[in-house]
């Protein structure tokens, strides 16, 4: 299976978001997961390497925006680049190449890549697929959403999302969801 894992670029080696991806990336390794990262740094090289090290397929969806803005190079565990001009196009291709995807904590930019799959998940633009959001601060951040903009979100959409107190936890939400 494709996975598509989005996250922050800001962990860094030593922190525990970084482990955490780290953790998560060899999770989807050892089980034989494809994974598709930004392919930079933060989570995405943490996840990349944890992939790496389990012997699995890391594919870094890159772009010449993101390299124009920030001096930053795919990371070392990169095994296969996808590589576009835009933002906007990679964005997509990490949407449209998956077969489910987690997202780690992070900022702005994967708020963006979660509503733009929640987006499409709701239209059925894509094959219905697990979306799993780990962590304490993404369920907080949701159910506010919920709590403010109720009438806007019927249960019907609430339910593409699932939620992942760690990454253990997110890979038994996805065994489940591809086994049932």
């Amino acid at each position: 299976m494709r996975v598509t894992v989005f996250g922050g670029s800001s962990p860094r080696p030593g922190e525990q978001a970084y482990s955490d991806a780290q953790r998560l990336g060899a999770l989807l390794g050892a089980a034989g997961h494809t994974v598709l990262t930004g392919g930079y740094i933060g989570t995405m090289e943490a996840v990349s390497r944890g992939v790496a090290e389990q012997g699995g397929h890391v594919i870094g969806v890159t772009c010449d925006q993101i390299e124009a803005w920030r001096p930053v190079r795919p990371n070392q565990w990169v095994q296969e680049e996808m590589r576009f001009a835009t933002l906007r196009q990679r964005l997509f291709a990490l949407i449209d190449n998956c077969d489910a995807a987690i997202a780690l904590p992070g900022g702005i930019g994967t708020i963006a890549e979660i509503a733009q799959m929640w987006s499409n998940l709701q239209i059925g633009a894509i094959a219905r697929c697990p979306l799993i959001l780990i962590g304490p601060g993404w369920k907080a951040l949701i159910e506010q959403f919920y709590l403010d903009f109720n009438r806007y979100v019927p249960e019907l959409y609430r339910q593409l999302l699932l939620f992942a107190e760690s990454c253990d936890e997110a890979i038994k939400i996805l065994d489940q969801a591809c086994d049932g």
